[in-house]
């Protein structure tokens, strides 16, 4: 008699063969570099002089490196969305 193998789950590995397809190396990447961004971010806390087009604003530079990122990041996922 041969042995019989069970799958948990449904599928053979279970929960973990999910997690596999959706970590793939690009979204693995992805968090890698948002993660050093974030980094970079934080461990600049000092304030500093920043001109937008007329006034001249002091805020944290952390705040201005983050609202960079976050416009960036929107720019760059409204560009990818049109390509498509």
């Amino acid at each position: 008699m041969a042995a019989k193998t069970s799958k948990i789950g449904g599928k053979a590995g279970g929960q973990w063969a999910g997690l596999r397809e959706a970590l793939t190396p690009a979204r693995v990447a992805v968090l890698v570099l948002v993660a050093l961004a974030l980094i970079f971010i934080f461990e600049n806390t000092r304030k500093t002089e920043i001109r937008l087009l007329i006034p001249l604003v002091t805020m944290p530079l952390w705040l201005a490196l983050l609202a960079t990122g976050v416009v960036g990041a929107l720019f760059g996922a409204f560009f990818m969305r049109r390509r498509r």
